[in-house]
């Protein structure tokens, strides 16, 4: 067992690096913007309809207008393939404190075999 003196800057560590990492989120609210403006300029949808759209893709349910021109769907697939690389990364970033707080609690280290 550690000495408390010794635990207390290790988690004071992890919260800090939790909170940068959490901070890395803003590249969901600007794919939401990107979508919503794609929406409303390819489908003339209202603020609300491409908000709706943008934040269902982005979150991975799938768009809610299906009827769309050819060029909407143009957009809503490469906005979907945006998305899902977006998701992935973010989720990483919000991920790998704690998967290095892991490893470091489990002395993991690379070892020659």
């Amino acid at each position: 067992m550690t000495a408390p003196g010794v635990a207390q800057p290790n988690r004071r560590r992890f919260f800090r690096r939790q909170l940068l990492h959490s901070s890395c989120r803003s590249p969901l609210a600007f794919s939401l913007v990107i979508g919503m403006v794609g929406y409303r300029h390819f489908e003339g949808m209202s603020w609300l309809d491409a908000f709706l759209n943008s934040a269902m893709l982005l979150g991975g349910m799938g768009p809610v207008a299906v009827q769309l021109s050819e060029s909407g769907k143009l957009f809503a697939g490469i906005y979907a393939l945006y998305c899902g690389l977006v998701v992935i990364a973010v989720t990483g970033l919000l991920l790998a404190p704690g998967v290095h707080h892991l490893m470091k609690k489990v002395d993991w280290e690379d070892r020659d075999i």
